[in-house]
């Protein structure tokens, strides 16, 4: 067993924030030795190397780099001694022994909350003391499990003003990245807790968040997956998008009928008719060499 699933958790899932404790801290493959070798193995090409400014408000300061030319081990110390933020997306599908373990994770969901778990993404976060992940939404449903260090997440209610419509309709079409404006007033109408090893939380879809690492390196593996609830949700939205681009104002239905299956074959032929977009929204704005901070 992975994570200790109560009763309480397995009815509040997919309905609000579930938290849990798992076991995964203490395996061989985030310490770092097995970080180094996971950086030196997994596509340089699609690592997601991130910096960001000290506003949260200015969330245009995220900013999107490289680092093609270092090892892993130089690339783990920069972390330790920067500022940024790695995100290593699909390690299940170029990993076998990450494959292994998004497997595990999804079989124990999958047995705890009789409902299958698609479309899964296992990623890992490596990210530097003192780091932040700006307020934003994930179209998946996401769950999030501490490693290695301390951070504080914030949870935001996934309503006006913490989430526009029409921003959230272009994150699902694709053509806008999950960073959104924030402002530090809300954070009155938000859930916040610290995590430590040990501790995984889920969400509900969609629903904003923010992240401050403590003053250490963070390691933490991040799942985003769908149910069958979430892909219709997620299509609604798809659909509602095109609507809203001719001047409708429409609403995002969750009970089948008429209207739901309309959209949803409008989200096919919009999803059909665009080009799959390839690689990320945010452009490239530096590359991280050796002594990089």
């Amino acid at each position: 067993m992975i994570a200790a699933w109560s009763a309480e958790a397995i009815a509040g899932f997919e309905e609000r924030l579930v938290r849990l404790r798992h076991t995964l801290a203490g395996r061989a493959m985030f310490s770092d030795e097995g970080l180094s070798a996971l950086l030196d193995r997994y596509p340089r090409a699609a690592l997601g190397v991130y910096k960001m400014g000290d506003d949260p408000e200015d969330w245009r300061t995220w900013r999107r780099g490289a680092a093609d030319r270092m090892s892993g081990d130089s690339l783990l110390e920069a972390v330790k001694q920067g500022r940024f933020w790695l995100n290593l997306r699909h390690v299940n599908d170029h990993l076998p022994e990450y494959a292994s373990l998004c497997a595990e994770i999804a079989a124990e969901k999958e047995r705890r909350l009789k409902r299958p778990i698609l479309n899964r993404d296992l990623g890992v976060l490596i990210s530097s003391p003192n780091a932040r992940v700006f307020y934003h939404l994930d179209v998946p449903l996401s769950s999030l499990w501490q490693v290695r260090g301390e951070k504080r997440i914030w949870f935001y209610p996934c309503r006006q003003p913490f989430v526009q419509p029409a921003w959230l309709e272009r994150c699902v079409q694709g053509v806008a990245e999950g960073q959104m404006p924030y402002r530090a007033e809300w954070d009155a109408a938000a859930e916040t807790f610290p995590l430590i090893p040990g501790d995984m939380v889920t969400w509900p879809q969609n629903m904003p968040h923010r992240v401050d690492n403590g003053p250490m390196m963070n390691v933490a593996v991040s799942m985003e997956f769908m149910t069958s609830r979430a892909r219709i949700r997620a299509n609604v939205l798809r659909a509602n998008g095109v609507l809203r681009a001719v001047g409708w104002a429409p609403r995002v239905q969750d009970r089948m009928g008429p209207t739901l299956a309309a959209k949803l074959a409008l989200a096919r032929i919009h999803r059909l008719s665009r080009p799959r977009r390839r690689g990320p929204i945010l452009p490239q704005a530096f590359a991280l060499g050796a002594g990089d901070r």
